[in-house]
């Protein structure tokens, strides 16, 4: 039997790239966001295309029930659906942080939610959590960001010890840069927020940087691989990295001393 899956925030990036390997590989996929008009292309290629807006509880758990009315069951759940913002933490209108928690913390545990009574009623299956290197490792004018990332890898630590015996997996992917378009936005964001006080000079450098970086950023096929990976293997492992600079940036923040790495960072935001 065709694996079921679901994908939240599959209308681009990391989500779509990951939709149309996993179709092409015979999985059933259910590609969902707010968008509709942004996955025809997953639409034509084989998906269930449904919508579902992750800060809405009502939309999250209807498509959830449509799911599970047509399939009976659902094997994987990819919960990839997030943005970031950017800006001084000082700067960064609380409603704008609140609302970059909504979708990518309490966004994903709604649909978690959704998805575990049939996973715990069928015993198996797999959740698979989008985080990021920022999940691990906070830089200056991406704190908010960074905190939703640094939640969702404790509330994965402890959601895959509590569901492991009803042989649910629970599994971390995190990404370092990838080529999704979020230099753009995340160049907007700074300048818009704090690119007129005292923290200009520093997203100054923040933008000039990701110009920099921005053709070295890795395809978000590099992700999908790792996804397929953490799908197939029988013992999948709690955490997977892959990514421009994801390697290098967690080897040192386990290397050096938080001074040292406080020292980098500042060479590099001025």
């Amino acid at each position: 039997m065709n694996q079921i899956v679901m994908i939240t925030g599959a209308s681009s990036g990391i989500g779509k790239e990951t939709a149309k390997r996993l179709l092409a590989r015979h999985f059933r996929v259910y590609a969902v966001a707010r968008r509709l008009e942004a996955m025809e292309d997953l639409r034509t290629l084989g998906a269930e295309v449904l919508h579902m807006d992750v800060t809405n509880e009502a939309s999250v758990y209807r498509t959830m029930e449509i799911l599970l009315q047509k399939e009976g069951r659902i094997d994987i759940l990819i919960n990839n659906a997030g943005f970031g913002s950017t800006g001084s933490l000082e700067e960064v209108p609380l409603p704008e942080a609140q609302g970059q928690f909504d979708v990518n913390v309490f966004g994903l545990m709604r649909v978690t939610q959704a998805a575990l009574p049939a996973m715990r009623a069928q015993g198996a299956g797999r959740i698979i959590n989008l985080s990021s290197v920022g999940g691990q490792f906070a830089t200056p004018l991406s704190g908010w960001y960074n905190a939703t990332k640094f939640c969702v890898e404790a509330l994965s630590d402890s959601l895959r010890r509590e569901v492991s015996s009803f042989g649910i997996k629970v599994i971390l992917i995190e990404p370092g840069g990838i080529n999704t378009g979020w230099p753009v936005d995340a160049a907007l964001n700074a300048q818009r927020n704090s690119g007129h006080g005292a923290y200009s000079p520093m997203v100054g450098r923040f933008v000039k940087n990701l110009r920099t970086y921005e053709h070295k950023l890795s395809d978000p096929s590099v992700v999908a691989d790792l996804i397929e990976k953490a799908i197939r293997s029988p013992r999948p492992s709690t955490r997977y990295v892959g990514g421009f600079g994801a390697r290098p940036l967690l080897f040192l923040r386990r290397l050096l001393p938080p001074k040292w790495m406080d020292y980098i960072v500042r060479t590099q935001f001025g």
